[in-house]
């Protein structure tokens, strides 16, 4: 890399931003992400039946309100909401309001329930749910060069880099707190600070309730050495190039946004009305609690679903995509009919107070289970976490993996009994299809390695019970018996 900073060269947070979600953009695509890659989402009609169940046990904890809001985030093309509202009780989908955050037109045919906007709707009773936004969330990316000094890197559009300036400001006190890195040469880091002021801008929409991050993630105490930039081009993994071409994607560092979104109870109007392209109203992430060192959340980041502020200190908002994260790896899985794909990767330890667990595997062992050992190519195949126990120090939050989180809402993966097959034969097989659709969720070095973040607004810890509890507060061996 040379320092040549001409007028062709961007910054990586600006060119991903149009190459996703310009007027040509890849999220703008009539195929939409489906035609790319698989989430959890394209999977299994399991996940969405578990996102329901959540979204129960959260009534419940609300004392069954009149209305209950369901607010999918980086919705696609609306298949999760449109599940999600399938697999309710009636007496539960008859008070839900459903809200599809989406910066792509309205598909045709979609259940007219289904409120279709640009961003968050303001004052949520109930569950916002954000599958694989944070990590579309352009971010700037940083180097170290040869003397030592992280630098911006910048980019051209067919995707050659070239350093820049040193880092400096916030970016610079995120670095320091977040992903510090060691004066060698060519190590990287991106910097996400658009990433945690679109979570506490998203968290500051409840009123009451909970929200749910779900994506390939790291923590501070293993974050990657040379970063998780990637794109993903038609179910492969490619060279991240901002033409529009691809999907530009990297890991979150969600202890980051799980202290910023606990600061949320400290935000005066956190901005959620507020364009996320040109808003200026800067609003800190909790006052006394957030150790980001001058990180500020933006009032209009992280609202508009798919679109992150261009604006040098905007913060951006955006979802899904992939990444490596070297050893701990994690991400999407990839284009229709790809496999959740097996990965050697390393469990990734959270910080601040985040604990890891051994915990485990999934069972994966269920004939016909689709949890197989792939080239890479999947998304899902680097989700990277092994988050099983709490941000201690976080108040309200907790980050765990996804096949624990899975399994507290029922999702397991277990074989059904053989005696079945002899007696009810069609039952047995529809058993056995769906314990391997259940294994591909949960699957080690997988989709199950994806890192859930929870965070509870106005929901005081007695008001949690069964599942709920058990995803949202740490609760010793002792008492769960």
């Amino acid at each position: 890399m040379t320092m040549d900073t001409g007028e062709e060269w961007r910054g990586w947070r600006a060119a991903a931003q149009e190459a996703l979600y310009g007027s040509d953009g890849f999220y703008l695509r009539p195929e939409g992400p489906a035609g790319h890659f698989r989430t959890s989402v394209h999977a299994s009609p399991l996940f969405a039946e578990a996102v329901a169940r959540l979204l129960c046990h959260v009534d419940e904890a609300l004392g069954r309100p009149r209305t209950l809001d369901f607010v999918d985030v980086a919705a696609g093309r609306g298949e999760l909401i449109t599940a999600v509202l399938a697999a309710l009780p009636a007496d539960v989908s008859a008070r839900t309001r459903a809200y599809a955050v989406e910066l792509a037109p309205r598909p045709s045919g979609l259940d007219h329930r289904i409120e279709w906007l640009p961003r968050p709707p303001h004052g949520i009773t109930g569950l916002l749910f954000a599958n694989e936004w944070l990590d579309n969330v352009p971010v700037e990316v940083a180097q170290v060069d040869a003397a030592g000094v992280p630098r911006l890197v910048l980019v051209r559009r067919d995707g050659t880099e070239r350093l820049g300036e040193p880092v400096g400001g916030a970016d610079a006190s995120w670095l320091a707190r977040w992903w510090p890195l060691p004066p060698e040469e060519g190590l990287r880091a991106e910097i996400g600070r658009p990433r945690d002021a679109a979570w506490a801008t998203a968290v500051a929409s409840l009123s009451r309730g909970v929200a749910v991050a779900v994506d390939y993630a790291h923590t501070a105490a293993a974050r990657p050495l040379f970063g998780t930039l990637t794109g993903f081009r038609e179910g492969r993994e490619t060279a991240p190039v901002p033409d529009g071409s691809c999907d530009i994607t990297a890991h979150v560092a969600l202890d980051a946004c799980a202290w910023a979104g606990a600061g949320v109870g400290a935000l005066e109007g956190a901005g959620v009305d507020a364009d996320a392209r040109g808003a200026e109203a800067e609003v800190r992430a909790g006052a006394g609690r957030d150790p980001h060192a001058g990180v500020e959340a933006h009032a209009g980041a992280g609202v508009d679903a798919r679109r992150a502020m261009t604006e040098e200190d905007g913060a951006g908002d955006d979802p899904r995509a992939g990444g490596e994260v070297n050893a701990s790896a994690g991400a999407k899985v990839n284009a229709p009919g790809a496999r959740a794909g097996a990965s050697a990767g390393v469990g990734v330890e959270p910080c601040a107070g985040v604990e890891t667990s051994a915990g485990a595997g999934a069972d994966a062992h269920a004939t016909g289970a689709r949890a197989e050992e792939s080239a890479g190519a999947d998304r899902a195949s680097r989700a990277g976490v092994e988050l099983d126990t709490p941000a201690r120090g976080l108040p309200r939050a907790r980050l765990l993996a996804q096949r624990d989180a899975l399994r507290a809402l029922g999702i397991t993966g277990a074989r059904p009994p053989l005696s079945l097959a002899s007696t009810q034969p069609a039952a047995y097989v529809r058993a056995l299809a769906s314990a391997g659709e259940a294994a591909e969720l949960t699957a080690p070095g997988g989709l199950g390695d994806f890192g859930w973040l929870l965070q509870r607004v106005g929901m005081p810890e007695a008001a949690l019970g069964g599942p709920l509890r058990k995803l949202l507060v740490d609760v010793p061996d002792h008492e769960e018996h």
